[in-house]
């Protein structure tokens, strides 16, 4: 089953543009397309470029939490190189 997902990247200085341009490699999309769905993924960079955000659709919650805890043993060289943390949060619609 598909989960939304909230995730707040806290980057190391400097980083952004090496972490974005991984995420969007082949390699980096491989990674991202083994816990969600990338098509869908919506992204916001901090505006002091110290992080970015990313509402995730994810069909596979283990490969997620990988990728969050710097675990992925194909992510953890990047995360390793550009990541202070990842937090995630589980999201849920509000009917108003």
């Amino acid at each position: 089953m598909e989960k939304e997902v909230l995730v707040i990247v806290d980057l190391k200085e400097g980083k952004l543009e090496k972490f974005m341009g991984w995420m969007q490699s082949d390699e980096g999309m491989s990674v991202r397309k083994s816990a969600a769905h990338p098509e869908k993924t919506i992204g916001a960079v901090k505006p002091d470029k110290s992080g970015v955000m990313f509402k995730v659709f994810v069909h596979n919650m283990e490969k997620m939490k990988e990728l969050i805890s710097g675990t992925h043993p194909v992510g953890k060289e990047i995360y390793d190189e550009c990541v202070i943390k990842m937090t995630a949060w589980d999201l849920t619609k509000v009917e108003m």
